[in-house]
């Protein structure tokens, strides 16, 4: 990149308690924009209330209507069908992995459409989700897109620790949830 310049990521954001850690340590170098595309998330009142939360971090310090954040339209089917082959699976199976490559695939199909220079999300920033299945998907999805992956486990060096911290501090809502029914016990 030329002197000065940070290479754009696209981030895709599944909450604004993962985001918080996750952006603290990527806005100094790159230009992030944040994607909160999450079909997964039921109810709709749910989805709603995650995307808003987004408004209250710092770092992104976006306004409604910014550049700095897309919120995707909600479509649970489109979820329903990728995760219905899955519905028996154990929370962290083959269900999870497919919602993985679906929120992934929308991530690097609009890096490719906007012209970024990479594309990431804050998925492992979770004690509960697999860093390496996350960067095989996107790794993939890397390849047909064009737009290379920031690859990270976002969860280390105290990653998820912070992002609780920040949690706290900023007053932001932690859902008890990742977002589908089967999460919701």
């Amino acid at each position: 990149m030329p002197d000065g310049m940070k290479p754009k990521l696209l981030l895709h954001c599944c909450c604004a308690p993962c985001a918080g850690s996750v952006l603290e340590r990527l806005a100094p170098l790159y230009r992030v924009t944040v994607l909160f595309y999450n079909p997964n998330i039921l109810p709709r009142e749910e989805y709603d209330r995650r995307a808003a939360e987004l408004y209250k971090l710092p770092t992104l310090a976006v306004r409604p209507g910014s550049d700095d954040l897309i919120i995707g339209n909600y479509d649970a089917d489109i979820f329903e069908a990728a995760a219905a082959p899955f519905a028996d699976e154990p929370e962290g199976g083959r269900r999870c992995r497919a919602c993985f490559e679906l929120r992934l695939a929308e991530t690097a199909k609009r890096a490719r459409e906007g012209g970024f220079d990479f594309f990431a999300t804050t998925l492992s920033v979770s004690p509960h989700k697999n860093a390496a299945i996350i960067n095989e998907i996107g790794s993939v999805l890397a390849g047909e897109s064009g737009v290379p992956l920031l690859r990270a486990d976002f969860k280390k060096q105290d990653g998820y620790k912070r992002s609780v911290e920040l949690s706290k501090q900023y007053g932001l809502y932690r859902q008890t949830y990742c977002g589908c029914k089967k999460s919701n016990k």
